[in-house]
């Protein structure tokens, strides 16, 4: 299974005009479908409530099935959401969102213009967007003496953990977290100190 994904590096507005009409990409990262349906919300009903179609698409999620959602909002079936959507996948980005806002300009594109117009606006926005590489993590608990402790925290270094929580009373109590593709690496490396108990947790 796959264990290092992309999404985008920031929040991102990117516009062209086309025939008189304008198009506005709009891309953020987001770790759930309700932040997606959120950012789509807040641009239709806040940001361009005046546009003549706010067409979106996201894909969510890790592993082998992420979920992808898109919609044409009024534009003919398959010339909005489906490209949008096929930007994303160009890229091969998750956990990503996308508007794209159109100001009709008078003049009709046809279905190979709008397929183009979608496509292209969502996939320079990615693109100037920039990518995120991150990795699926997992979370160790450890308790150990204080004699091991500078050990301990060069192992975690050594595979890229991070301790996000600490307590110190009769011994050392630490939460980590590593990238799954390191915690075979790691776990046999612990195990090799007597006097490291560690559980996964998650």
């Amino acid at each position: 299974m796959e264990l290092t994904y992309f999404t985008i590096g920031q929040a991102t507005i990117w516009e062209q005009k086309i025939e008189r009409s304008r198009f506005i990409g709009q891309a953020a990262p987001v770790v759930d479908i309700g932040e997606a349906q959120a950012f789509v919300n807040r641009i239709k009903t806040e940001v361009h409530p005046q546009a003549t179609h706010n067409c979106f698409a996201y894909r969510i999620g890790l592993g082998e099935n992420p979920l992808t959602y898109y919609s044409d909002q009024g534009e003919p079936s398959g010339t909005a959401g489906r490209p949008i959507l096929n930007a994303l996948l160009q890229q091969d980005l998750t956990n990503t969102v996308v508007v794209v806002t159109r100001y009709f300009g008078g003049k009709k594109l046809g279905i190979r213009g709008l397929i183009d117009a979608y496509h292209s606006t969502a996939l320079q926005t990615l693109i100037a967007a920039g990518r995120h590489r991150f990795q699926r993590l997992f979370t160790i608990s450890l308790e150990l003496p204080y004699a091991q402790s500078s050990l301990v925290q060069h192992l975690l270094q050594t595979y890229e953990g991070k301790v996000v929580k600490e307590e110190y009373g009769a011994t050392v109590h630490l939460e980590a977290q590593a990238p799954e593709a390191h915690q075979e690496a790691l776990t046999q490396a612990l195990s090799g100190l007597p006097a490291v108990k560690w559980r996964v947790t998650k």
